[in-house]
């Protein structure tokens, strides 16, 4: 069965429509050993927030990873097969606890965004603590549009990566220059990962895993959902992964490299009857984004067998904030790369208006950290997550907005210590060039209003206990953050806190 890339022999005819599911095939994997002279790009140890993982008891490896794959397209509500078998090789990062012992069988993958050209382990950023901490194995999945920039970082090492058009002479409609690269393979790699993974010890070792949860920033996982998970099948009959993590933007991408992505207001974008569960966790700030990402995009949740799925807003939260950066090279090494923007700060071209810090207020990591938590026990224990109530809105249409309470942060939601016990406003969106309006940034209380809401410090640190016991015992906040979250509050505050006017008594 290794021969088969993605289609049953009943279906893997040129043009043909994949209606039946069909076998992943499992591809090689070459391990990368790191040398003196030759390292690979993204090691957690390097990264520009480094963590330890050997400290925690995880090993990083690096493989490379060849196969073919099937280039498709849609065919209405489907799919079909334009070339079979295109040979591939892309690098994967793998950071796994290094015994059984310390494994949760759980490992979570994700296609690394491509936005920089080259890595960038987004999701990784946002989860690693609550992954690594779970016990839970990561694997990151070079995309194609990040070869260039690891080729550029070290051409001998990654000399092999390739994502070849299988018809480089033939021109997309309408154009009269081709590509060397065809986008479209990565689907199948997708699936392929996960069979690696589930299948052979070439990358687990003697972990043996029980599920792999995908998740990515931007519509490749919507359009991984909508098009190839119903046709994807394992050898043991399951799908390649068992549950799905989404964050926005959540519109579908084009599908090859000459395909327009779906329109927006296709049937397709919303996401339904996957058959295995489904968290999305959208941002605030993602609300007013479009048809696709924001209140258009809400739909009902699900208990069906079939349609098992979670919407999770997150107030007071930007699109993106300083956690989608803890993962990314040194400023060295992006340049290597061919793409180095600003500082470890502020790594972008220019600053916002006024300047402004990274957002701080881990809003949406304890988002992702409740959905991981969430999705795992609905797949291995069959236990349903609550339902959220959403952020509260006003409007309809493209005058939605969201309801705002007195102190300017959004009522509803996945609520959080920072916006039941505010110490500041936290705006969703920030004037300027580039990403600033995806930025948000916080305008903290001044002492006047502090003293009036808690009266003392002492009254405030009870209230933030009282949240967080509230909010553990909904669901709302795991363990390990509830944890994190009373102390970490209550010290960064101590010191910033409105000292008591002295009187003559005390003076």
């Amino acid at each position: 069965m290794r021969c088969l890339t993605a289609l049953t022999l009943a279906a893997l005819l040129t043009g043909s429509a994949a209606q039946a599911q069909s076998i992943v095939a499992v591809p090689s994997a070459k391990p990368m050993p790191a040398t003196t002279t030759s390292r690979p790009l993204l090691s957690s140890a390097t990264a520009m927030s480094a963590m330890p993982l050997a400290l925690r008891g995880y090993v990083e490896e690096e493989f490379l990873v060849s196969g073919t794959a099937n280039v498709y397209d849609w065919q209405g509500s489907s799919l079909r097969v334009l070339r079979t078998g295109a040979p591939y090789t892309t690098r994967i990062l793998v950071r796994r606890p290094k015994n059984q012992a310390r494994f949760s069988g759980a490992v979570v993958v994700e296609p690394m965004f491509a936005a920089r050209r080259w890595d960038w382990p987004m999701m990784w950023g946002y989860m690693r603590e609550e992954i690594v901490a779970r016990g839970d194995a990561w694997i990151g999945i070079t995309l194609p549009g990040s070869v260039g920039g690891l080729q550029a970082f070290d051409a001998q090492r990654y000399a092999s990566l390739s994502f070849a058009n299988p018809t480089p002479q033939q021109p997309c409609a309408g154009q009269t220059a081709t590509s060397a690269t065809e986008e479209g393979l990565r689907w199948d790699v997708f699936s392929q990962v996960a069979a690696l993974v589930k299948s052979s010890p070439a990358v687990m070792g003697a972990l043996h895993v029980e599920a792999a949860y995908l998740t990515v920033q931007a519509g490749d996982l919507t359009t991984y959902m909508a098009a190839i998970h119903p046709h994807a099948m394992l050898a043991n009959g399951r799908p390649p992964y068992d549950g799905y993590i989404a964050r926005p933007p959540l519109a579908l991408v084009r599908i090859n490299r000459c395909a327009a992505a779906p329109a927006r207001d296709d049937p397709r974008q919303t996401i339904r009857n996957v058959g295995v569960p489904v968290i999305a966790v959208v941002a605030e700030g993602d609300l007013a984004a479009g048809a696709v990402s924001g209140f258009a995009a809400r739909r009902d949740d699900s208990d069906d067998w079939n349609d098992r799925f979670r919407w999770i807003e997150v107030p007071g939260a930007g699109h993106i904030d300083r956690d989608a950066y803890t993962g990314f090279p040194p400023l060295a090494d992006q340049e290597k790369a061919g793409n180095a923007l600003g500082t470890v700060e502020w790594p972008f071209a220019a600053p916002c208006t006024p300047a402004i810090p990274l957002a701080e207020p881990p809003m949406l990591r304890i988002g992702y950290d409740v959905a991981l938590n969430a999705l795992d026990n609905w797949v291995r224990r069959g236990v349903a997550p609550p339902r959220i109530p959403r952020i509260e809105s006003r409007g309809s249409g493209t005058s939605q907005a969201v309801v705002a309470d007195a102190h300017g942060n959004a009522r509803g939601g996945l609520r959080s210590p920072y916006v039941d016990v505010p110490v500041a406003s936290y705006a969703t969106t920030s004037p300027g060039p580039g990403n600033c309006p995806e930025m948000g940034h916080t305008t903290r209380f001044d002492a006047p209003t502090l003293t009036s809401l808690y009266g003392s410090f002492g009254a405030y640190t009870k209230k933030v206990s009282a949240s967080v016991a509230q909010l553990r015992r909904a669901g709302w906040l795991t363990p390990r953050d509830a944890r994190r979250l009373s102390s970490e509050l209550i010290d960064s505050e101590r010191a910033k806190w409105p000292r008591p006017a002295l009187t003559n008594a005390t003076r």
